[in-house]
């Protein structure tokens, strides 16, 4: 690592005397000199996690899990991080983040030692269970304590483990939020790091006022930690978090795809979606899938349609239970379901090393969910597929994508006349998962009603052994009086 630094130290020294009159050259945040750190760290071919500063008994952690090399953003963030500094990192998706995050945490925990040490905030549940995971397996030699703090699951359950003092606690912001006003005696006075993982989003307006609720009752002497895909550029924003002396290690300067995975567009007519994806599925029949929908409802319909076309399809959404979430998840890592049709719950962060191929059956309202969702294929090094579906009413999405990325993507080749030939048995399949929401959601309603009812009726039943109680009372005193 002396040599790393070294260099960086020589680059600017080197700077400074070539012109001391200007001023940027000799700063130590200057975009030429960090360009230059950042290709010799790529030349780097000794790099090891050991010579980044990690632990011995982390390294050998890191080597039966399979981690040979450091990533390009673990080389930059872990020695920046061991220093002690708060990190902001950019990187594309697939590229080592929660490892970048995780290593020095558990560094720092070894040196001092103490319960509910760290916390990291998630925009999604499903994340939250994968990072979980991972502080797991990397702590596994040093007896960590983890906790994953998220909706859909008993409160209860969740205030006994965190009765228990972990040392890092992997939460949503709205169930942590929960726990800190009605959990008592729950704290996170002492904490020493807080990880926002998909920063770009938690820093968003939709968690706006659960992360101010949290940044109130964590101490301002801590270590942050921001690290995402596609950061916002927003000063505001990243004030919000309550960074101090921030240093930006971004593996990228734009928003960026991996090279290795292979992108294209499918313009199709809308009512004609059902069919052409029936038509790709079976053309790359074999590959594991995720077909990305824009709601709930067509998420479970998509998936309904293609179990009666005999494909094995299993939905992820919001709407589902918690446990029916984790339920098809496992299901589709398993690999006893080869097609997962997922909303964008499923689009940041989960790491399914397996996955070939990314259909965006509806284009994503927000570019940067492209990003992400294209993400979850050709991970950390492998190859990938991803085709977007444009309709007549998309184009303007999806030239927003083209700008974002910074290029124009091919066409996706299909034989039109097949395509045509499978019309008769998608309009079946549709019908058949149209019926069967319908009867999905008259469940429900006959659940809701079946709950009402029973309240109500124990709701009179109440209020009936009350009023017999007064008669009683107002009886005995009536007849009290006539003697």
């Amino acid at each position: 690592m002396e040599c790393i630094f070294t260099a960086r130290e020589k680059i600017y020294a080197k700077k400074m005397s070539e012109d001391s009159t200007k001023d940027n050259t000799s700063h130590p945040n200057n975009k030429e000199g960090d360009e230059d750190v950042s290709e010799l760290l790529k030349n780097e071919d000794d790099v090891t996690f050991e010579s980044l500063g990690v632990t011995e008994v982390l390294c050998q952690t890191c080597a039966e899990l399979g981690w040979k090399t450091p990533s390009k953003i673990q080389q930059e963030a872990i020695p920046v991080a061991l220093k002690g500094n708060d990190v902001i990192g950019l990187a594309e998706t697939g590229s080592g983040k929660t490892g970048a995050f995780c290593l020095p945490i558990l560094q720092a925990l070894l040196d001092k030692p103490q319960r509910l040490f760290a916390l990291v905030l998630t925009p999604t549940r499903e994340l939250a269970f994968q990072i979980e995971e991972q502080f797991k397996a990397l702590g596994s030699a040093i007896g960590i304590k983890t906790s994953v703090v998220v909706g859909g699951v008993d409160m209860m359950g969740q205030a006994i483990i965190l009765a228990k003092k972990p040392h890092v606690i992997v939460a949503t912001p709205g169930r942590l939020v929960d726990h800190l006003e009605k959990t008592k005696g729950f704290t996170l006075r002492s904490l020493k790091y807080l990880v926002l993982d998909e920063a770009d989003r938690i820093l968003n307006m939709d968690f706006e006022s659960e992360l101010d609720k949290i940044l109130k009752v964590i101490p301002r002497e801590r270590n942050t930690f921001l690290f995402s895909a596609t950061m916002t550029g927003k000063v505001k924003k990243l004030q919000r978090a309550a960074l101090s002396k921030p240093v930006k290690c971004a593996v990228n300067s734009k928003y960026h795809t991996v090279d290795k995975l292979l992108q294209y567009f499918l313009f199709i007519p809308a009512k004609d979606k059902d069919c052409y994806l029936t038509a790709v599925i079976n053309e790359l029949a074999g590959n594991a899938m995720i077909v990305f929908c824009s709601t709930c409802a067509n998420a479970q319909r998509t998936a309904l349609m293609l179990r009666n076309l005999g494909i094995s399809a299993v939905p992820l959404h919001g709407q589902m239970s918690q446990p029916k979430r984790l339920g098809a998840l496992n299901k589709f890592k398993s690999a006893t379901r080869s097609i997962l049709v997922a909303t964008d719950v499923a689009s940041r962060g989960l790491d399914i090393p397996h996955v070939d191929v990314v259909i965006n059956l509806d284009v994503p309202t927000r570019s940067k969910d492209y990003i992400h969702r294209v993400g979850r294929t050709a991970r950390a090094g492998r190859f990938g597929k991803a085709i977007t579906f444009v309709t007549q009413y998309d184009v303007e999405l999806y030239q927003r994508i083209e700008e974002l990325i910074g290029k124009k993507l091919p066409a996706y080749e299909m034989q039109h006349d097949e395509v045509k030939v499978l019309q008769e048995r998608v309009c079946e399949a549709q019908r058949f998962a149209r019926t069967e929401m319908k009867e999905q959601q008259n469940a429900k309603k006959e659940k809701r009603k079946g709950r009402d009812e029973i309240s109500d009726s124990e709701e009179t039943a109440a209020f009936g052994a009350k009023q017999s109680k007064l008669f009683v009372k107002h009886g005995k005193g009536k007849r009290r009086r006539k003697h």
